[in-house]
């Protein structure tokens, strides 16, 4: 019994593998709030893209 208690105090007291742990909720958090930036991001390209598509095909060219 005394065998098990000790290793018991010993798993609760160990923190190897907790800066693990840490690590993954960081960047599973840095990638699940990157996903709707890019959204917003690639949203924007369509209109300036719309906008410089719109603004190249009213331009005329003069030749000399």
């Amino acid at each position: 019994m005394m065998n098990l208690k000790k290793t018991a105090r010993r798993f609760w007291t160990r923190d190897e593998g907790a800066v693990t742990v840490d690590w993954v909720v960081l960047v599973s958090a840095v990638v699940g709030l990157s996903i709707p930036i890019v959204a917003m991001i690639y949203d924007g390209m369509d209109v300036a893209a719309g906008n410089i598509n719109d603004t190249i095909a009213t331009m005329s060219v003069t030749r000399y």
